[in-house]
């Protein structure tokens, strides 16, 4: 079973949430449950987005200097990684589209 990061992470800033605020681990709760409900063109953007900043600090970090190259490297070190990271959230994308599009031909008939 493969757990999300982004699962992880809402876990983690909700735990350190109701330990700070007293009663907010009913909300806490709460929005766990509606994970499903974050759209999963924003999750997989945003996962992509946070993949390149990342590869763009690795190859700096690295020694890569000239900012032309790093960031062009950057891109394709990110993409690379996203094709392989990230197959599940792009599976989630492609099925809403699907369903998307199939509710707007049934509708457009």
């Amino acid at each position: 079973m493969r757990v999300s990061w982004v699962f992880l992470y809402k876990r983690a800033l909700l735990g350190r949430l109701a330990a700070v605020v007293p009663g907010a681990k009913e909300s806490a709760l709460r929005v766990c449950r509606n994970l499903k409900l974050v759209h999963p063109v924003l999750v997989y953007t945003a996962s992509r987005i946070a993949l390149f900043v990342v590869a763009l600090g690795v190859l700096y970090l690295l020694g890569l200097r000239d900012p032309m190259f790093l960031v062009v490297a950057a891109f394709a070190v990110s993409g690379l990684a996203s094709y392989v990271l990230l197959s599940k959230q792009r599976d989630a994308v492609s099925a809403r589209i699907g369903k998307k599009s199939a509710s707007l031909g049934k509708s457009g008939d």
